[in-house]
């Protein structure tokens, strides 16, 4: 009996970091454009530090220009926010802020996890049970590990282990590799915001270097249409 083939793999999608927050009115405007623009499976919302009530209220306001275009919406830390403005999960930094973050977090709720330095953190967060795992992204001083580094920390992880893992994307150059590499999702930020051309073009420009990273490594990404009774 011939053996089924395997399903084709999914291409990477889109995570979109926001710039810090301070005044959201112009950001939830901006995010509905853009989510219209391109495939973004999550935002990551980035809070400027003040009072609670302050914070949850920024984030009620960025919740419907998010949700209603069918993404998730995580906050960077802040779990206590969560439930009470409505967000659909947190980005943890670490393995003890999962752990601190599950009682709250689960079942209903994403829980990703970052700040992961070696091979042992990254298991040890996937044993513990996060949503996803992070690699790439500047530690406290700033510093990342190389794009050759953090690519061959995701194509080890892809291959071995279950749960989703995101690429920490600096540059279309960067997702294009990590997209190559066995990326379930690609983490953009502070380059989109910052091109000269405009966060949409250049968003559009990185959902493309997925693409093409994605068809570089696994072939030509079908539509979900495309697959029912075919092959």
């Amino acid at each position: 009996m011939a053996t089924k083939p395997l399903p084709p793999r999914p291409a990477p999608r889109l995570y979109l970091a926001t710039p810090e927050v301070d005044d959201p009115s112009q950001l939830g405007s901006q995010l509905t454009e853009l989510l219209a623009a391109a495939d973004v499976a999550a935002v990551l919302l980035r809070l400027k530090q003040t009072d609670q009530k302050t914070m949850t209220s920024r984030v009620k306001t960025l919740v419907p220009a998010i949700q209603n275009a069918g993404a998730a919406l995580l906050l960077d830390g802040h779990v206590e926010l969560v439930a009470r403005a409505g967000a659909d999960g947190a980005h943890l930094n670490g393995v003890a802020a999962l752990d601190d973050a599950f009682p709250s977090l689960k079942p209903d709720r994403i829980a990703g996890v970052g700040g992961l330095a070696t091979r042992h953190e990254s298991m040890a967060a996937g044993e513990a049970g996060a949503d996803y795992v992070l690699f790439g992204e500047p530690d406290a001083k700033g510093q990342r590990p190389s794009m050759e580094a953090i690519a061959e920390r995701l194509q080890w992880w892809d291959e071995l282990f279950e749960p989703p893992c995101v690429g920490f994307a600096a540059s279309r150059e960067e997702a294009f590799e990590f997209a190559s590499a066995g990326a379930d999702f690609v983490l953009v930020g502070d380059f989109i915001w910052a091109d000269p051309r405009g966060a949409k073009a250049a968003l559009i420009d990185a959902a493309q270097a997925i693409a093409d990273g994605y068809e570089a490594t696994f072939g030509k990404a079908k539509p979900g249409a495309d697959q029912a009774g075919h092959g």
